[in-house]
């Protein structure tokens, strides 16, 4: 199995949406109608500040992805995050350490949020996630990384904390009418820099 890790300007990335977007539904299985919508926020967020895409390539075919942005006021998860972490600071929600200020909200004052994460499942178990993540948060100017996942013992969730995520809000809900989501939070850069594969660079 050979895999390479290929970084996307913004233009590629929004290039490449259809092919990532399939990589999602595969690993996801959202509805078919959400799809559409999925296509545009990718879009959208490629426009975002300090944006970085990365995909993996086995044997030429991509396999996995992952992208995000430099978090800032205005934005639909940052907004949503930092207001739940201001109504729970006095439930236990740490912060990220005397450096950023110390309480809960200093987690978005200087952050990384990592919007996707994703791999085929036919790929999933042979560390391809783990490499995507420490790859593309290397390197970055931002104090912590942020991103929310399902809220359940996942693969994905043991991925985060191996790497030095913890939770920062559980049973949470953007919207009414879907399953909670844990969003988590890593002071950068992430453990086990020192296994990261060979850097991806942006193509020509």
């Amino acid at each position: 199995m050979k895999v390479t890790y290929r970084e996307l300007r913004p233009r590629e990335f929004r290039g490449a949406i259809r092919s990532l977007v399939a990589v999602y539904a595969a690993a996801m299985n959202p509805p078919d109608r959400t799809l559409a919508g999925r296509e545009a926020i990718m879009d959208r967020h490629a426009a975002g500040p300090g944006f970085r895409g990365l995909t993996a390539l086995v044997n030429g075919q991509v396999a996995g992805f992952t992208y995000g942005f430099h978090g800032e006021t205005g934005q639909w998860w940052h907004d949503m995050v930092a207001a739940a972490l201001a109504t729970r600071s006095g439930a236990g929600v740490p912060g990220p350490g005397p450096d950023c200020g110390g309480g809960p909200c200093a987690w978005l004052d200087d952050s990384f949020e990592i919007a996707e994460l994703h791999v085929l499942p036919s790929w999933q178990g042979r560390g391809i996630g783990r490499s995507l993540l420490l790859t593309l948060a290397s390197g970055r100017p931002e104090r912590t990384a942020v991103l929310s996942t399902a809220d359940a013992p996942t693969k994905a969730r043991r991925l985060y904390r191996g790497v030095g995520f913890s939770d920062l809000l559980t049973d949470f809900r953007f919207s009414g009418g879907e399953p909670p989501y844990a969003v988590m939070g890593a002071t950068l850069p992430l453990l086990a820099d020192a296994t990261l594969p060979r850097s991806a660079s942006p193509s020509s």
